[in-house]
């Protein structure tokens, strides 16, 4: 699943590790996300969003 983490972290000059915090995960987790390594769950997608003030879908696109 393509994401645009890094984007919206480098926008708000957030470290992984600060997104993690917030997010309640190990900025290993973020980090995951990030490279598409691993896809979040609903919960903590949502959780991301919301942080981010977007949709899911401003974040999280499907690889088609």
């Amino acid at each position: 699943m393509k994401n645009r983490i890094k984007v919206l972290r480098a926008e708000q000059n957030i470290t992984q590790a600060e997104l993690a915090n917030r997010v309640e995960v190990s900025r290993q987790t973020i980090n995951a996300i990030e490279k598409g390594k691993f896809d979040p769950s609903l919960p903590l997608a949502f959780k991301i969003a919301r942080l981010f003030n977007l949709k899911i879908e401003d974040i999280f696109q499907d690889e088609e």
